[in-house]
C-alpha cells in the first residue's frame, strides 16, 4: 500500500471518529444532573439557639448557591422511632423544617406528606435533640417532592417555565420515568434535579446520575 492510499484511509477513519463524537454530544447537553438528597433539617434562628446555643458552623458549600452543610447534627424522635445523626443545612430559615424519605417517616412512626420545601402547614410535628438542647416542632416534617432547580437561561434552553411539572426519564439499572417533577426557576439556582434515596434506589441510580426531560410525544 503506497503512502497516498494510507493517508486517505487515515483521513477517512478520523472523519468517521469526529462524526461519531458530534452525534454523541447532544446526549449530555440535554440531560440534567441528578442529586440524591438525604434526610436533613432546616432550622430557624430560635431553634438553632435552643439546640446549639449559638450560630451554625459552616462545613462546606452545597450545589445550590448560598446553601451549605453544617457541623451540627440532630436526633429525630418520632412517635415510635428515632433517627440519629441527621444533617443540618444552613442558612437559617424562617421556620424549621425536616425533610425525610417515606422510609424514614415509617421508621419514626409517622405519615409525612409529600410537599415542596417550605410547604409545612398541617404536617406532623417532631422532637429534635442535640445532646445539649431539645426542641419540639408542632409541624414541619415533610417528604420533599422531586423537583428541578433551573436558572432562567436553563429554563429557556429546555423550553420550560417556573412551576411547570414535567416527566423525567431516569436511565438507571432499572430505567423509569418520574412524572410530575416540579420545575423551579430562579436566577440564583444551579441546574440540578433533586430526589431522595427511596426514589434513587427504585431505579438503581448512582451518585452521578442524569435525567432527561421528556416531551409530550415521548411521554405518550
Amino acid at each position: 500500500m503506497d503512502q497516498s492510499s494510507l493517508e486517505d484511509i487515515i483521513k477517512k477513519v478520523m472523519g468517521q471518529m469526529d462524526g461519531a463524537k458530534t452525534e454523541e454530544a447532544p446526549s449530555c447537553d440535554d440531560s440534567i444532573p441528578v442529586e440524591l438528597s438525604g434526610r436533613h433539617a432546616h432550622l430557624c434562628e430560635a431553634d438553632i439557639e435552643a439546640l446549639f446555643g449559638g450560630p451554625l458552623t459552616h462545613v462546606k458549600e452545597l450545589s445550590q448557591p448560598g446553601q451549605y452543610l453544617c457541623k451540627e447534627r440532630v436526633r429525630l424522635i418520632g412517635p415510635s422511632g428515632v433517627i440519629d445523626n441527621v444533617a443540618v443545612l444552613g442558612p437559617a430559615r424562617a421556620k424549621s423544617q425536616i425533610e425525610l424519605s417515606l422510609t424514614d417517616a415509617r421508621i419514626l412512626g409517622m405519615k409525612a406528606p409529600i410537599r415542596q420545601s417550605g410547604d409545612v402547614a398541617g404536617s406532623p410535628g417532631i422532637v429534635l435533640t442535640s445532646g445539649t438542647g431539645l426542641v419540639g416542632l408542632e409541624e414541619g416534617v415533610i417528604v420533599a417532592a422531586r423537583h428541578i432547580h433551573m436558572s432562567p437561561a436553563d429554563a429557556a434552553a429546555f423550553g420550560v417555565s417556573d412551576k411547570q411539572k414535567v416527566p423525567v426519564y431516569m436511565d438507571g439499572e432499572r430505567p423509569a420515568v418520574f412524572k410530575d417533577v416540579l420545575v423551579r426557576v430562579h436566577e440564583d439556582f444551579s441546574l440540578a434535579m433533586h430526589i431522595d434515596f427511596d426514589e434513587a434506589n427504585s431505579c438503581g441510580l448512582g451518585r452521578k446520575a442524569r435525567g432527561k426531560i421528556m416531551s409530550a410525544s415521548q411521554e405518550a
